[in-house]
């Protein structure tokens, strides 16, 4: 069904018929034209509805128009079903709740907009849980898991959603409410005679297997299963109803879990062993083939090329672990691990989560791939050899794609390294869909094993069930829907597989753009590319460690995830829908709240770097336009505290930000929050106090030379310099301690021209490194957050050319501040890929716990003893690593893990007019709490100013630098021995 013309008081009807939010604007429709397969349709229109009466209300009003309605949840389906070209119902926003739990009855009655997580969280306390699972539990909604009948990795023990599900409440396109269970009292018109003259093929129709999630489950109406109707209805992907409540049954929860990770020589081993575990009872058995390990997780895991993740319950934690260690015994296997913590245990699922995303980049040259055979399933018995012949299809059509998945029911996930954007690589797509659909119904198996038919599967599976009974499921969406008003073009009566695939909008050459994107083949396009939308970034907390998305999780709006900034970036490059290209005000206002906190680089599995793109857009979005004023104020903060500092006008600025008329105004001219303090400027810089220190050992240039170690250059970066010299003066003191060799990085013009300038380098590298005393190093951050990337440049070359004698020797550059060592070690070789010193220069940044790890390996630190609580640094966490600040930490006798998430303030973008209670929301998430809760002699960590500023004006608490608390203990060291 395609939209009629003249739908211009569409929008209206809906608005004056529902209570709920109707959404008929650029950002509202560009945010849902994809989900998480290859497919894009642009719809007329979204709503929200509030409750059962707005939905149908909606349907009504659509009816009368024509128009088609899709039901979308978490918007994380591979297959298209997500997707559609008329209204678009989003259940995330509003029909959100978990109704009522009974732990006694061990039912939840769902709306069909809430989050697994939800549920869980809500069933854990009474020792229950909902049995399936998926991968994307942290975002994927009841009511999507429903209309695709999902499963996850605990099917072997409990089933798919449909085994979970006892009565649904649905609306009908026409409006008819029905209450769905067993029996025919709920069913539309005409269901049970259609079945009942149709028992033979019915009986005989639908292969036996545990993940057979294709096509319609008439089987289920059978009389000898008890005509539950509510059990068919589960996978109908929205074509046949539209859910408002479901009552789900819940299992009893393991009180112990064990985790056996058993290593194999090859995949194929692994998937013919896969099997013969069943009978021992697990509640897991999940493979997965190195290709897909990343090589920092791979010290986990046992060794071996391919692996089962093999989990065990029981009442004990021994007894959980007896099962395990049984499993290992019985398994032919080359090494395995038993794993019983669960820490421990969530590294190692984390892993296999994050599959969906890794698998869209293939090992070795990182080509992208792409859903389409997500899941296709076959009898377990069989795994082995249908492995084998799907390797070979994949190598006759010259494809590579790494299976992974529930290897227990033999169902099997894999991203193929299609090409979707060209008409050859699209014919080949079509060409291996049609093989691969034969191989599988050769196998016994189902086209769809979890995640619904969709665009990508429906036109096939005529192969897998014959025409008659394809035909039969159109008789039955015609009883649930005559006007074909629901989703229409998914399981019957489909669109064709290889048609409105989402690549085919983007621009075929690259466009011009500032960053290298050296990941992406300097192709801006394949970046936003990166986004399949899994949606990581939409869970509702940061557990465990992430950072990803604060913001979303602050608003819980897709425009404020990376998934749908990334979305309104495809729309951009598109130009349909979004057609003002970089002027686009939709994608700035979607980009305003994003922190540039990086941690999309780390945390999202296809490593979608939202901070890189969000500094691009800024800067062709303001190019040759006004600025807004935060750009001039906070954007070139290292010009102004530069100046402040040469006309040592730091205390009048300080004595000026305390009269609050003048700060008002100072604030509303420069674009700042009017909540926020001005921080006060050091009365000395750190390079001040550098050169005024004590009487240090000179070398044969007269430079500072204190110590005979290793030499190190420790970068004096623009907060430590003018806010937090402390830090710089702790951090000295400590690598000084350590027997290291400090240096500052050259500052100096000799003989008029740039140090470093390719004529200087008669001068002795040390001497020109040491004896320095104008100009300065800069990471050009400020630049790069603010996208004044014509500005960054600039400042970055310079800042290489200053640098170059330090390049010449082998000193390693520490840097305190966590975000300048992020953008020296990112935003530098990307932004000046034509500068071999970029490269060079980022290669050297080390951290301040690096350089005592890597270069005073046999230094002791002192000993602490005392608990330690605050937040790992955001772009610490995404772009550095914290492994040797742990490391260092525990040394000192630092106790406690510091929390994930982000302080908020990020740099700037607390700073910001209309930033401010977003940014006090993420601090409130994680950071305060932990601050508020901590013992009276804990220790506040924060190794960023931002974190530092955050807490002191959020929390009235002064957040200290490792440096700042092992120099103290070093002093507390030498007043004892003394």
């Amino acid at each position: 069904m395609t939209v009629p013309e003249g739908l211009q008081g569409l929008e209206g009807e809906l608005r004056r018929a529902v209570r709920g939010d109707v959404g008929f604007d650029v950002a509202s429709r560009a945010l849902v034209t994809m989900d998480a397969s290859n497919y894009r349709r642009v719809p007329v229109g979204v709503v929200a509805p509030r409750d059962a009466d707005d939905v149908a209300a909606t349907l009504a009003v659509c009816r009368e128009a024509g128009v088609p309605v899709v039901a979308r949840g978490g918007g994380t389906s591979v297959a298209g079903q997500a997707t559609g070209v008329g209204v678009v119902l989003d259940f995330t926003r509003y029909m959100n709740r978990l109704v009522t739990l009974d732990p006694r009855a061990r039912t939840a009655v769902v709306q069909p907009g809430l989050v697994l997580d939800r549920l869980q969280e809500a069933a854990a306390p009474h020792g229950l849980r909902f049995g399936p699972d998926p991968s994307t539990h942290s975002r994927c909604t009841l009511g999507g898991m429903i209309g695709n009948n999902s499963c996850g990795s605990h099917s072997v023990a409990w089933g798919t959603t449909a085994d979970s599900v006892r009565e649904l409440d649905v609306v009908t396109a026409r409006g008819r409410r029905l209450r769905l269970g067993q029996g025919w009292a709920g069913a539309p018109d005409g269901l049970r005679g259609l079945v009942e003259g149709e028992l033979a093929r019915l009986r005989t129709g639908f292969p036996d297997l545990p993940r057979r999630i294709s096509g319609y489950a008439l089987d289920a109406l059978l009389p000898e299963h008890g005509a539950d109707v509510a059990r068919s209805f589960c996978g109908s992907e929205g074509t046949l109803g539209v859910l408002t409540e479901a009552v789900v049954g819940l299992v009893e929860a393991p009180r112990a879990r064990a985790l056996a990770v058993l290593g194999y020589a090859d995949e194929g081993a692994a998937a013919e062993a896969a099997a013969g575990l069943l009978p021992y009872g697990p509640l897991t058995v999940e493979g997965m083939a190195a290709d897909l390990v990343p090589s920092s997780a791979a010290a986990g895991l046992p060794r071996g090329a391919a692996w089962l993740f093999v989990e065990t319950g029981g009442e004990t934690g021994d007894e959980a672990r007896a099962r395990a260690q049984t499993i290992v015994r019985a398994a032919d296997v080359v090494d395995a691990r038993v794993v019983s913590d669960p820490a421990g245990q969530r590294v190692l699922w984390r892993i296999r989560e994050d599959a969906s995303g890794t698998a869209t980049r293939m090992a070795g040259g990182g080509s992208e791939a792409w859903p389409g055979w997500e899941d296709c399933a076959v009898p377990p018995a069989r795994l082995g050899a249908y492995l084998r012949d799907f390797r070979g299809l994949l190598a006759a059509h010259g494809l590579h794609g790494t299976p992974y998945g529930h290897f227990g029911d033999g169902c099997i996930h894999v991203r193929i390294d299609f090409d979707l954007l060209t008409t050859a690589g699209v014919g080949r797509f079509r060409r291996f869909s049609e093989e691969l659909a034969d191989l599988v119904v050769a196998h016994g198996g189902s086209l769809s094993g979890e995640h619904g038919d969709g665009q990508a599967r429906a036109e096939l599976l005529p192969r897998m069930y014959g025409n008659e009974l394809v035909a039969l499921f159109e008789r039955a969406k015609d009883l649930w829907d005559p006007d074909d008003l629901l989703n229409p073009g998914m399981l019957v009566r489909p669109a064709p597989l290889d048609a409105g695939l989402r690549f085919s909008v983007l621009p075929r050459e690259p466009v011009p753009v500032a960053f290298g994107y050296p990941a992406d083949g300097g192709d801006f396009s394949a970046a936003v590319r990166r986004c399949v939308g899994v949606a990581k970034c939409r869970t509702t907390s940061a557990a465990g460690e992430s950072v990803m998305c604060p913001s979303f999780r602050v608003t819980g709006r897709e425009e404020h995830s990376t998934r749908g900034r990334a979305r309104l970036l495809h729309e951009m490059l598109a130009g349909e829908l979004v057609t003002d290209g970089w002027r686009s005000t939709e994608v700035r206002d979607a980009l305003d709240l994003c922190l540039s906190c990086k941690g999309c680089r780390s945390d999202c599995p296809v490593e979608v770097d939202m901070a890189t793109y969000k500094a691009e857009f800024l800067h062709h979005h303001y190019e040759g336009r006004r600025r807004p004023a935060a750009h001039y104020s906070m954007g070139r903060l290292p010009l102004w505290l530069r100046w402040a500092s040469r006309t040592r006008g730091a205390g009048l600025v300080n004595a000026l930000a305390r009269v609050r008329p003048l700060a008002r105004a100072v604030k509303r001219v420069g674009g700042i929050a009017p909540e926020r303090e001005i921080p006060r400027l050091a009365r000395e810089t750190f390079s001040g106090w550098w050169r005024k220190r004590g009487r240090p050992t000179s070398d044969k240039g007269g430079g500072l030379v204190v110590g005979r170690g290793e030499l190190v250059v420790l970068w004096p970066d623009t907060f430590t310099e003018h806010l937090s010299p402390s830090v710089g003066r702790a951090a000295v003191r400590v690598l000084e301690a350590a027997g290291l060799r400090v240096a500052l990085p050259p500052t100096l013009r000799m003989r008029g021209r740039p140090v470093g300038d390719g004529r200087s380098r008669g001068v002795g590298a040390s001497a020109a490194l040491l004896t320095a005393r104008r100009g300065r190093v800069c990471c050009g951050l400020t630049y790069v957050s603010t996208g004044q990337l014509d500005h960054a440049r600039v400042v970055l070359r310079r800042t290489l050319d200053l640098m170059e004698p330090v390049l010449e020797t082998a000193a390693p550059v520490v840097v305190l501040e966590p975000s300048c060592a992020a953008a020296l070690r990112t935003d530098l070789p990307e932004l000046l890929s034509d500068d071999p010193r970029a490269g060079r220069l980022a290669a050297r940044v080390v951290t301040f716990a690096e350089a005592l790890e890597r270069h005073a390996p046999d230094w002791t630190p002192p000993r602490l003893d005392r608990p330690a609580v605050g937040q790992t640094h955001c772009h610490q966490h995404a772009v550095l690593g914290d492994a040797a600040e742990r490391r260092l930490r525990e040394a000192a006798g630092l106790t406690g893990d510091l929390r994930g998430g982000c302080c908020g303030l990020a740099g700037n973008f607390g700073f910001e007019k209309g930033h401010f209670e977003v940014s006090r929301a993420c601090a409130e998430e994680q950071l305060l709490p932990a601050v508020r809760n901590a013992p009276e002699e804990a220790v506040i960590l924060a190794d960023g100013y931002s974190c530092r500023t955050q807490l002191e004006q959020l929390a009235g608490v002064r957040g200290r630098h490792l440096a700042e608390v092992l120099a103290e203990g070093l002093a507390e060291k030498e007043a004892g021995s003394a």
